[in-house]
């Protein structure tokens, strides 16, 4: 006959244990369901601002690379149009040389004392003789003249070929450049895909630069406006600073686009070599050359309206002073031109360009 017996109940200290086990996970529950959004939005913001900087680093370099590029490529045309014209050049003293040797196969082909006694004009022969004298002369020139330009022509080549290898490595770089740029701007899009609208713009601090679109704010700056139609005229050198200013905030709202230039678009050293060509002053492509462009100020009291303003102990981000405080710069990606509070970037020093 079968046993029936009771089943054993669990211990009170089992039941203590698996009570509180399952208290602390309802606890972890509830404490991730009600996590901080706003240290999690920190984060996200921490980790773009981190990678917008990384790119704006690579695109200062893309910038570089670029300019080199475009030298480098009028140089190799400059070398290959010259090694052209020398080649040319020696064909002719090639085919002179050779007109040369016929005529002299077609006058010398008897012995010259021969042909004075058998002549019946030696007055005419002695003039002939001198001719081909003189032929031989101008001869052993032209051979002097291909040598030379043989030499030349060789070290053009080796020239142009070097040029050529450089210009590679320089297009190579580009590449990878342009290929870590979009990598980073690509991590921070898909992270910045994760916040709403709104998070968005606060994290980008296109919030706060709305209020820098008004030219009630830009007129107080200090700067004189540019139209239109005053761009690239000359401006005097007093108020060319003023002119680059006022020609950038003619732009506050173009959006950061990493190796633009300009009109319509711009990324930081973008800006501000476009606002001063605008007021007829070359500068440097790059932010870490327009850095010696001029006058180091590092007293941010002393700079004046119109002043470069570098950021970053690297020296990659750079924009103009706007007055009070603030500067006029195309910030990062996914930015647009704005005013910003200098104060948000570590400031390096001014420069006051002439």
């Amino acid at each position: 006959m079968a046993s029936h017996r009771r089943p054993k109940q669990p211990g009170r200290t089992r039941v203590t244990v698996l009570t509180a086990t399952a208290a602390a996970a309802v606890a972890l529950s509830a404490q991730a369901a009600h996590a901080d959004p706003q240290a999690s939005k920190q984060d996200v913001k921490s980790k773009v601002d981190k990678l917008y900087e990384e790119a704006e680093q690579a695109t200062e370099k893309y910038n570089g690379a670029k300019e080199k590029q475009d030298k480098l490529d009028k140089q190799v045309g400059d070398l290959q149009d010259k090694v052209a014209r020398g080649q040319e050049e020696l064909n002719k003293l090639r085919n002179s040389l050779g007109s040369m040797a016929t005529a002299q196969y077609r006058t010398g082909s008897i012995d010259p004392a021969l042909q004075l006694l058998l002549s019946s004009d030696p007055d005419s022969y002695l003039e002939r003789a001198s001719t081909l004298d003189q032929l031989t002369t101008k001869q052993a020139e032209t051979l002097r003249q291909i040598a030379g330009k043989q030499r030349t022509l060789k070290q053009e080549r080796q020239e142009a070929a070097d040029k050529l290898a450089d210009l590679e490595s320089t297009r190579k770089a580009l590449g990878d450049k342009k290929k870590e740029i979009q990598g980073k701007l690509s991590d921070a899009q898909e992270l910045l895909n994760t916040l709403t609208a709104k998070e968005k713009a606060e994290v980008t601090g296109e919030d706060k630069a709305q209020e820098g679109k008004g030219g009630d704010r830009a007129d107080r700056s200090g700067g004189s406006r540019t139209g239109p139609g005053d761009q690239g005229k000359p401006v005097p050198e007093s108020q060319r600073a003023g002119g680059a200013l006022g020609a950038a905030q003619g732009k506050i709202g173009s959006p950061y686009v990493w190796g633009a230039t300009g009109p319509s678009s711009f990324d930081c050293s973008g800006l501000t070599s476009w606002a001063y060509a605008q007021a007829g002053v070359t500068l440097p492509r790059m932010s870490q050359d327009q850095a010696n462009a001029g006058t180091r100020i590092y007293d941010q009291g002393s700079l004046k309206p119109g002043d470069l303003v570098i950021f970053y102990g690297d020296l990659h981000h750079v924009g103009l002073y706007a007055g009070n405080g603030q500067v006029l710069h195309a910030p990062k990606p996914g930015a647009n031109v704005r005013y910003e509070a200098m104060g948000n970037m570590p400031f390096q020093f001014g420069v006051r360009v002439g």
